[in-house]
């Protein structure tokens, strides 16, 4: 059962990642906000190596696909720290116009990066898993969510009290605290894909929150 909702994930995804495209095209003036289509992209990717899973089986191949998964989440997710950062700035925050805001969103995002690959991605040791009907290779020491998704947190929950009080739109906060909720509550679902609805849901608020902050004179559709 996993394997089809991993699969409708990875759909939702890719029609999340056209939208962006869309919103991108019809911007005037896009920014780093639109780091969130490499973000989008690589849940499309990591939502679909888990969904086929099953339908591979076991070997060589789907260790390779799930290797990359890894890669794309070390190297791709610490990007929000960087939407985030232009989320704030396009909301009007006068502080994250100052060049010391830039470059410590730029620092803060490469060492989310350097983090994540030194301690989780580098050191890798996977192991086949089934849970669920979804086949997918996973770290043998896994104890929890990374230091890296807990910290990446911080600055989108930033952006999102501030969007919030700017631009009068609670969606970032709201995704926010759902996804931090998600991953620190046990939730009594059979299923390992309900942390993934709440990655969706955050996905979702952090697209609606760029289509609000968007120029409303370039976008043609409301």
């Amino acid at each position: 059962m996993d394997s089809v909702l991993y699969l409708g994930l990875a759909a939702i995804y890719a029609v999340l990642f056209l939208y962006g495209c869309v919103l991108l095209r019809q911007d005037a003036s896009p920014g780093l906000r639109y780091l969130l289509l490499i973000v989008t992209a690589g849940l499309v990717w990591d939502n679909a190596v888990i969904g086929i899973g099953k339908y591979m089986g076991e070997g060589d191949l789907l260790e390779g696909l799930n290797v990359a998964r890894f890669w794309v989440h070390a190297l791709a997710t610490p990007l929000l720290a960087l939407v985030s950062f232009d989320l704030i700035r396009k909301a009007g925050s006068p502080w994250a116009n100052r060049p010391a805001a830039a470059w410590g969103a730029w620092l803060f995002t490469a060492a989310l990066i350097v983090l994540e690959v030194v301690t989780e991605t580098l050191p890798l040791q996977l192991q086949p898993s089934m849970e669920y009907g979804a086949l997918r290779y996973v770290s043998s020491e896994s104890g929890g969510p990374p230091l890296m998704v807990i910290l990446i947190l911080i600055p989108l929950l930033t952006a999102g009290i501030i969007v919030w009080r700017r631009k009068k739109t609670p969606l970032l906060f709201i995704g926010t605290v759902l996804m931090a909720a998600g991953s620190a509550i046990p939730i009594p679902i059979e299923s390992s894909a309900a942390t993934n609805v709440f990655e969706l849901l955050l996905l979702l608020s952090l697209w609606l929150t760029v289509r609000k902050l968007a120029s409303a004179r370039t976008l043609s559709f409301r």
